[in-house]
């Protein structure tokens, strides 16, 4: 059974890796300090970054819903809630540019052992941000085209790593917070 759209690899490979590359661009620019726009709000910056942290909360919400609806072999309500995934993505992709575009960085304030893990929890988070993304529009462009056996041998890969990126967010989140000025 076909899904929704038509199947085309080669267009589909570009545009997913077209999307990622550029995706992970824009990123680079804005953590090499390149591109500076002045702030144009009158309100705290930092409130992307809350935004961001709550949008990572429902993407995991909903990832594990997602997964509660294709166990339970419903597959409409798992598409819908693996878009809405995406859709959220996105939006937090939109609000952590416009945060790192317009707050600069924070230095991370707490000592001892818990700076260490603050530190290994931020890395694997940056890495695997930097890698999910095509991963996941693979993962999502395979469903949809109804190619269900290729779909579920990516999604085992690219829903644990997803939901730890998602997961992760929200902890780097809240252990840098206390510390934006």
């Amino acid at each position: 059974m076909q899904g929704a759209i038509k199947k085309n690899d080669k267009k589909a490979k570009i545009l997913i890796y077209l999307v990622s590359v550029v995706i992970f661009g824009a990123v680079v620019l804005l953590d090499s300090k390149v591109l500076k726009v002045p702030y144009p709000f009158e309100f705290d910056v930092h409130n992307f970054a809350a935004f961001n942290a709550i949008v990572n909360s429902l993407v995991a919400i909903l990832l594990v819903a997602a997964l509660v609806a294709i166990k339970n072999k419903n597959i409409k309500l798992h598409k819908n809630l693996i878009l809405t995934a995406i859709i959220c993505s996105v939006l937090f992709l939109v609000s952590y540019i416009c945060h790192h575009l317009w707050a600069g960085d924070t230095k991370y304030g707490g000592e001892g052992l818990i700076r260490y893990v603050y530190y290994f929890i931020l890395i694997t988070h940056i890495v695997l941000a930097a890698v999910i993304l095509p991963f996941i529009l693979f993962t999502a462009y395979r469903g949809l085209i109804g190619e269900n056996d290729r779909h579920r041998k990516l999604a085992r890969y690219t829903w644990p790593l997803w939901f730890y990126v998602s997961v992760t967010g929200v902890v780097v989140y809240l252990m840098i917070s206390p510390y934006y000025t």
